[in-house]
C-alpha cells in the first residue's frame, strides 16, 4: 500500500523487508498449518492477496507444483518482483493490484488467502466480497487478521518503566492506525463475515505469540518505520523513542507480544 494512501507501513521503506521477515518467522507456521489442513495440493490455482514478502507465495508455489498457479498481488510489489523474477517461473504470477478497488485478477480459484491485509484496507467489505467471489464452487477462502483490540499491549506484564514506555508507544501506534481507517477489531468479525458471504464449513482460531525473538525484531523495525509519525503526532519525543530502542537492545523487554492473529476459513458452496 502506498504511504500517501495513509498506510503507515509502506512496502517501499527500508524497514519493510525486516518486518516481512519477522512476520514470516512469527506467523508462517500457523499459516502453513491452516493451508495444509485446507487441502492445498498439486494443480491448484491460488490467489495470494497483499503478499508483501515472498514466504507464503513461495510455499504455495512449491505445494501446487508446475501444474498449478499462484497469482500474487500487492499494491506495491517491491519485495516480490526480485524474489520471483527467475525462481517463480510459470507458476508464480506477480501483479500490482489494489484489492479494495480493482476487480479480482482471476476467477474459478481453488484458494484465496490474505494475511494482515484487510485491517488496513478502507474498502474492506468490497475487498472481502471480491475475494470470495473469485472462488470456484468448493474453493477455499482463508483470511488472517490481527485484532489489536483484543490485546492492545506490547508488554502484557507491565512491571517497570521500560514496559510502561513500550506500552505507551504501542498505544500511540494504535491511535495512528485508527486515524487511517484501520479496523482494530476486524479479526474477531471474520467468522461472521465469511458466513455472511454464503461460505460454509466456516472455522476460526487465533495465535498469540509472546517472548518470540521475532517480536523484538518486528517492534524495532516498526518503531523505526513510524518514528517520524510518532514524533509529529506528539505521541513521543525523539528521546522517548531512543530510550525504547535502547531498552530493546539491552534485553530489558524479553516478553514482548503481538496482537492475536485470527485465522478464519470457509468454503464456497459446491
Amino acid at each position: 500500500m502506498r504511504d500517501d494512501d495513509g498506510y503507515l507501513l509502506a512496502n517501499r521503506q527500508r524497514e519493510a523487508g525486516v518486518r516481512f521477515d519477522a512476520l514470516a518467522n512469527l506467523f508462517d507456521a500457523t499459516t502453513f498449518r491452516h493451508l495444509q489442513g485446507l487441502g492445498v495440493q498439486p494443480g491448484w490455482r491460488c490467489w495470494e492477496v497483499g503478499a508483501g514478502g515472498p514466504s507464503v507465495p513461495r510455499w504455495l508455489a512449491e505445494r501446487v507444483g508446475p501444474g498449478g498457479q499462484v497469482v500474487v498481488t500487492d499494491i506495491d510489489t517491491s519485495w516480490l518482483d526480485e524474489a520471483f523474477d527467475d525462481a517463480g517461473g510459470a507458476v508464480v504470477d506477480v501483479r500490482c493490484h489494489d484489492v479494495g478497488a480493482d476487480p479480482a485478477p482471476a476467477t474459478g480459484l481453488d484458494l484465496v488467502h490474505a494475511r494482515l491485509v484487510l485491517t488496513h484496507v478502507a474498502n474492506r467489505e468490497k475487498a472481502l466480497a471480491s475475494m470470495a467471489g473469485a472462488l470456484r464452487p468448493g474453493g477455499v477462502l482463508l483470511i488472517e487478521e490481527a485484532d489489536p483490540g483484543l490485546q492492545p499491549l506490547l508488554c502484557p506484564d507491565e512491571y517497570g518503566p521500560p514496559q510502561q514506555l513500550a506500552n505507551r508507544l504501542r498505544h500511540g501506534f494504535r491511535s495512528l492506525l485508527a486515524g487511517r481507517a484501520a479496523d482494530l477489531a476486524y479479526g474477531r468479525t471474520l467468522p461472521r463475515l465469511l458466513r455472511g458471504l454464503g461460505l460454509v464449513d466456516v472455522g476460526a482460531d487465533a495465535y498469540f505469540p509472546i517472548t518470540d525473538p521475532a517480536c523484538t525484531v518486528l517492534e524495532r523495525a516498526t518503531v523505526e518505520q513510524i518514528r517520524l509519525r510518532l514524533v509529529a503526532a506528539g505521541i513521543a519525543t525523539e528521546a522517548d523513542i531512543d530510550q525504547h530502542l535502547a531498552n530493546l537492545d539491552a534485553g530489558l523487554l524479553p516478553d514482548l507480544a503481538t496482537s492475536p492473529l485470527v485465522s478464519a476459513w470457509g468454503r464456497s458452496r459446491a
